[in-house]
This record gives structure tokens, sequence and C-alpha cells, in this order.
């Protein structure tokens, strides 16, 4: 199959169409942001890359906090509406009925309809051109109850969560691996059942 050669551009996806929340409890923004991801372990480090012009980009810049917090397929119509509305025009969170709860280490709030956000901490802006990334370190998350089973364990995928590529919207679909499948050892075949032998 033949391949097309194209000028560089933003197709990397799917992507998480996040709703980051900045500002304060009382005076809470959120936006959507596509451009996020996970870039160290230990500690663990996040980033938004955000252009300079939108609302939250001097919320966050003077704060030094945000939290990202993870999109549902419930939550799909907000992330979309955050997306292209500015907070200097309204609140974003009353008009798509969402809840703005105390953090446990930052101030700014976290979104309370996710069933996980990432508390975040600036490190460091990067100016990269049309945006300026805001590297942070993930000082705390905050899990809903109901993901978590009796040993501790969370179950993330019950979550119902969705990706972004290409201009739209997707829920995950079917599960088709997890880490380490590839390579991770078949248990062995059962063996049939010898008779021992006894001395007569």
């Amino acid at each position: 199959m033949g391949k097309v050669l194209w000028n560089p551009g933003t197709l990397l996806g799917p992507v998480p169409p996040a709703l980051v929340t900045c500002g304060s409890v009382e005076q809470p923004n959120v936006l959507t942001v596509a451009w996020t991801g996970i870039v160290n372990t230990k500690p663990p480090m996040t980033y938004v890359s955000i252009r300079p012009q939108r609302y939250s980009y001097g919320l966050i810049k003077e704060s030094g906090e945000f939290v990202i917090n993870l999109t549902t397929a419930a939550l799909v119509r907000a992330a979309d509406f955050c997306g292209v509305k500015s907070g200097r025009d309204m609140d974003k969170l009353a008009a798509c009925g969402l809840t703005a709860l105390p953090a446990g280490k930052v101030s700014a709030p976290v979104l309370g309809e996710s069933p996980l956000s990432l508390e975040c901490q600036v490190r460091e802006i990067i100016e990269l051109g049309t945006h300026h990334m805001f590297l942070a370190e993930i000082l705390a998350m905050d899990v809903e109850e109901s993901l978590i089973d009796k040993e501790g364990k969370l179950h993330l995928e019950r979550a119902g969560l969705v990706g972004y590529a290409h201009g739209t919207y997707y829920g995950l679909g079917e599960r088709l691996g997890t880490f380490g499948y590839s390579v991770r050892k078949r248990p062995p075949k059962g063996r049939r059942h010898r008779p021992s032998r006894r001395s007569k």
C-alpha cells in the first residue's frame, strides 16, 4: 500500500480531550486541552500546552497550578463546549452543570464529575511557538471510589473514557490486550496423569 508525503502537522491521535481546571474553587475556570500527556515517572510529570491568548493561560501562569480531569462519555458535550467558549465571557462550569471541588494539594479546583483528576504544580514554562508548555509535577490524584475494588486496585476501564482524533470524539472500544501481553509466557499445558510406579 502506497503512502503520500504531507507537510508536518499535528495529526498524532488519539489524544485525550482533557478538562483542565484552574483558578480557585471560588472563581473556577475550565478549558479543554488535547495537547497533554505524561513525560516522566519519578517524579510523576505531565504537561499541558496552551495558547497565550487563552484566558486560562494567565490563570495558570499566575498560580502555577492546574488540575487535569479525565473526560468520560458523559462529559463529551461539556468538553466540546469548554474547548470553544472562553472563561472571559462566561462561567463555563455553571453553563455545563459542572462542580468545582477543593483539591488536596493545589489551589485549582477538582472537577467533581470526572472519575480521575491529576493535581499539578508547574515546574517550567517552555515557549514553543503558537503554544507554551506548562511542564508540571503531579502532586496528587483524586479517584472516584467506585473505580477501586476491595483490594485497592483501580479499574479505570469502567470509567467510560473517551479519545479525540482529527476533530472527532470516540468512546474507547474493545480491549485488545494488556501491557506486556505480547511477551507474557503462556501457562504450561496440563500433563496427562501417569500412574506412579510402585515396587511389587
